[in-house]
């Protein structure tokens, strides 16, 4: 018996699911990381996301010269949101021109917290949940790669730019605007990629990553992030509520393609040495 105990004693090979020992346990901050994944190397982190933002600022930009079906895409996503009876994105602009500071603000976050959000949101995960950055960085370049397409194979003016709206260009009016005046010279954004809105998406993976990475009983609260994203681009007249619903699904369909964090295979049965008798498991305590 005593040969038996030695042999299943013997060297632990990584991962054989045994008790492990003081101070290697897993932490439950850590949302499913368990402090096991690598940290991927800085530096190509850096030349990867800046590469992907490369392609998405400058493939948007193909897009241009097609303003002719921008606004015949515009005209049919409008007519059917009224015939969905969807609530006009006039209601929510009225709510943000009660005062000039609302407005002024709604578009500063328009301007200013789409990128420093995802950027910190992406560095914090880094740092302290690598396994949840690599899944949210994968998830994110889905997102925008899909968006890509989508400018591409459909061109969309903002409702700011359609007639038949009635809504105010909020940010050519009030300011500040991170627009052309022109939108057919616009040599530094397409303004006719309204559908879908990467505001919207990547706002929402903001929330979802976070959530997913803390423990917080208040973490929920980070869903305040989009549902703020979602009343100041509707708004201020820069997207449709279709444009942000392509998003949510887009997002939706990315989610399932890439395994989240926490999702592992079983670890590999402990191998015996031989001669090593099978002991019930109440033995070995």
């Amino acid at each position: 018996m005593a040969s038996g105990i030695r042999g299943i004693r013997g060297p632990r090979p990584a991962g054989s699911g045994l008790t492990p020992t003081p101070g290697t346990e897993a932490h439950g901050n850590d949302g499913g990381d368990g402090g096991a994944s690598a940290r991927p190397p800085l530096l190509r982190e850096l030349a990867l996301v800046t590469a992907l933002f490369l392609v998405y600022k400058f493939g948007r930009l193909f897009a241009n010269g097609h303003e002719a079906r921008a606004f015949r895409n515009a005209d049919r996503v409008w007519d059917a949101e009224r015939a969905l009876h969807l609530p006009g994105e006039g209601t929510i602009q009225q709510l943000l021109l009660h005062g000039e500071p609302l407005i002024r603000t709604a578009n500063t976050y328009y301007a200013a917290v789409h990128f420093p959000a995802t950027i910190a949101f992406l560095v914090w995960l880094y740092l302290r949940r690598p396994a949840h950055y690599l899944w949210s960085r994968r998830v994110l370049a889905l997102v925008t790669g899909a968006a890509l397409a989508l400018h591409l194979l459909m061109p969309l003016a903002p409702p700011r730019m359609l007639a038949a709206s009635g809504l105010v260009d909020t940010a050519r009016v009030y300011g500040p605007s991170v627009y052309g005046a022109t939108p057919e010279t616009d040599s530094m954004a397409n303004q006719f990629a309204a559908m879908p809105s990467l505001h919207f998406g990547w706002a929402l993976m903001v929330a979802i990553g976070l959530i997913a990475a803390t423990r917080s009983r208040w973490r929920v609260l980070w869903l305040l992030h989009p549902l703020l994203t979602l009343l100041v681009i509707v708004g201020t007249a820069n997207h449709y509520w279709f444009d942000a619903l392509a998003a949510a699904a887009l997002l939706g369909l990315a989610l399932l393609a890439v395994r989240a964090p926490g999702h592992r295979t079983a670890p590999p049965p402990v191998p015996r040495q031989a001669g090593s008798a099978a002991l019930p498991v109440g033995a070995l305590r």
